[in-house]
Formats: C-alpha cells, structure tokens, sequence
C-alpha cells in the first residue's frame, strides 16, 4: 500500500514538473526576442547601396497598395460584387488611418481597400479630393492596426542631381523600389481637368503604371513628392517621371481631411477664356464681371463693358497677383491657391489699355 502511495506521488511529482517546465518553456517563448524582420546588411555594400536598402526598410512599410473598385450587379440584379477597376499606391499620412494617393487612382471608383506592407487588405472611404493637384485623402479603420506614417520632408529647397527612391506597385507588382536622380525642377504638368500643377519634380527613377500615388522619397527616406505621371509614347517608363512637390501636398491634405475639400480663395470675379484674351492680343486676364458685395467690387474693380457690336468699351485687365505675373486662369489659380480666405492680396490691373492701378483686394471663400 505505501509502495503503491509512493508510486502515485511519484506520478504526481513528474506530472507537476512537467507542468512547470512546459509553463517555463512558454515563459520563455512569450519574453524571447523576436526575430529580426530584415537579415542583415553585409559588409562591403557601397554607401550608397547600404543607403538604398536602409530607406527601403525604414520607409517601405509605410507605402500602400490601393484597389479601385466597380459594382456589378448579375443578370438578375440579386447579387452585387466588386470588381476591380484599377489599383495604385498610396502611403500612410499619419496614425489615424489616412492615406494619401492621387486623385486620378480613386476617380469614377464605387469603393475602395487598401492593402498593408502584412498583406492585410481593409475597406476603406474617400475622405477628400483636390483634381486640380490630382490627390485624394482615403482613411481606413485602425482598429487592432499598428500605423507607421511616412516621414515628410520639404521640396522647397531640392536640387537638380540630388538622389530620389521610388516606392510603388507598378503593374500591381507590390513595393517594387526603383532609384534615380532629380533631373529637373519647377516642371508645369496639365491635369485632365484643364489645370495645371506647378513646381512638378521630374525624376529619371523609373515610375510605371501603378506607381501613380506612391511616394519619392530622399536619402533620408522622407517623402519629397506624390509620383503622378509619366511622360512615354509606350505608356511604359522612359526615364520621366513627375511628382507633386510635397510642398503642395502638405498645404492640402490637411484640408481634405479636416474640411472634405480645399478651402480656395477668389478675387470675387469671373474672367473671359484665356482665348479670347489671345485672340485680342491682350497680355493678362480679362475680368468679365465683378461680382456685388465682394473685396474685388469693393476696392474698385470693374465688369467688362461691349457694345452692341460685341466690341470692348473698357476693360480691366489682371496682369499680376502677389506680385507674380499671371496670363492664363492657370497661372492665376496656381497663385491664389497659396493664399487662403480673408488673406489681403495686391493686384496690377491695367484699365482700358492704359491706366496701370494696383489695388489691395481681401479674398473670398469660392466653391
């Protein structure tokens, strides 16, 4: 009987310590270091290797895959599905859940997701779009999500030869990376709203069809531009690229996500076609009315006066903005878009061919 009392307490023991050992063992699982999520740089890489591969892994976590999707319905409209209808990148603005791509990814789309560096896919809404600068604001839930932004640098003071990194999904290739160099500055690239975007990087660092929203960064890995177009008779890359400064980027993304939409400012008038000013031979913008109440009626301004034979009796003429000369609607909504609502600005308006007279106008809120 004791033997057998001995034998079971025997048992008990082994069984206890096995307990013990495997919670020790699941102790240590639980507090052991995870592993690295990137091997190791090996020695004797070029600096400017060791460079590449640094910003890629500090910064490419950050960039998105972003789907645009269409719903059908079937034949006998019982069921919806979602079908793709284009896709770009995108990269994380901040912990929030907002990402910033181009307008041109997300148009004409009914919903949308966004794809994670973990491969995770999530739902997500439009919260904001500017097309005159071709970007658009999505957010996504981040519940039980662990947001890395992109660092954000400035593009005021970029020079010609400095190295760029592109990160996107070309051809739905997810963070592909591809280099170069700043080959140009101060490019002015049309939207297909007729707008025009000024200050545009052009790159050599190969963008391709899918990249449209992903980032250019520097060699600190901080994001200089939106990439947004390429310039190719194939419709592959040719080594010219374009990016919206980030400059521009960090002026109206805030306002897509605060206000849905950009908050522009306007003179309080409306002008004739940039055509009808060449047509005429006229250097400026033509005011075609000034409307009641605003700054510009105010301080002075006048509505274009005709004939009856449709010929000008007096016209005032916008020949500079700020200080900066402005000859197309271009030109001018390139200059108030850096100014906001309420802001006093100095306009040289030459009247009937020949009076110059420079006014201080207060800007309006315009839709």
């Amino acid at each position: 009987m004791r033997a057998a009392s001995k034998f079971v307490a025997m048992l008990l023991a082994a069984f206890v310590a096995t307990l013990v050992a495997g919670s020790q063992a699941a102790a240590q699982a639980v507090t052991a270091p995870a592993l690295p999520s990137h091997p190791p740089i090996p020695e004797g890489l070029l600096e400017s290797e060791r460079n590449t591969i640094e910003v890629f892994r500090a910064a490419g976590s950050s960039v998105v895959f972003v789907t645009n999707n269409a719903l059908r319905r079937d034949f006998f409209n019982a069921n919806v599905t979602e079908v793709p209808q284009g896709s770009g990148s995108g990269f994380l603005w901040d912990t929030f859940g907002h990402v910033v791509t181009n307008y041109h990814v997300v148009q004409g789309g009914q919903t949308f997701s966004v794809t994670l560096a973990d491969g995770s896919t999530h739902e997500a809404r439009v919260v904001g779009f500017e097309p005159r600068k071709d970007l658009a604001v999505l957010h996504i839930e981040t519940k039980g999500l662990t947001f890395k932004p992109l660092a954000v640098g400035r593009s005021d003071a970029l020079l010609v030869g400095q190295k760029v990194i592109a990160i996107g999904n070309p051809f739905g290739l997810d963070r592909t990376l591809t280099t170069g160099v700043i080959s140009a500055l101060g490019r002015e690239f049309p939207t297909k709203e007729g707008f025009v975007i000024e200050d545009v990087i052009q790159t050599d660092a190969s963008i391709n069809p899918g990249n449209s929203g992903g980032p250019l960064l520097d060699s600190h890995g901080r994001a200089i531009g939106v990439n947004t177009a390429i310039f190719s008779p194939s419709g592959a890359s040719a080594g010219i690229g374009f990016s919206i400064p980030i400059d521009t980027v960090s002026r109206i993304v805030p306002q897509l996500i605060r206000f849905g939409k950009v908050r522009r400012a306007g003179l309080g008038i409306t002008v004739l076609p940039d055509h009808f000013a060449r047509s005429w031979g006229v250097e400026g913008i033509i005011i075609r009315e000034v409307v009641q109440g605003s700054g510009a009626a105010r301080a002075g301004v006048r509505s274009l006066e005709l004939d009856r034979r449709g010929s000008i009796v007096a016209a005032d003429i916008i020949q500079s903005v700020a200080g900066k000369r402005v000859r197309s609607y271009a030109e001018l909504s390139n200059v108030l878009d850096r100014r906001s609502p309420g802001e006093l600005v100095s306009v040289q308006i030459l009247r009937d061919g020949k009076t110059e007279i420079e006014m201080k106008i207060p800007l309006v809120e315009v839709q």
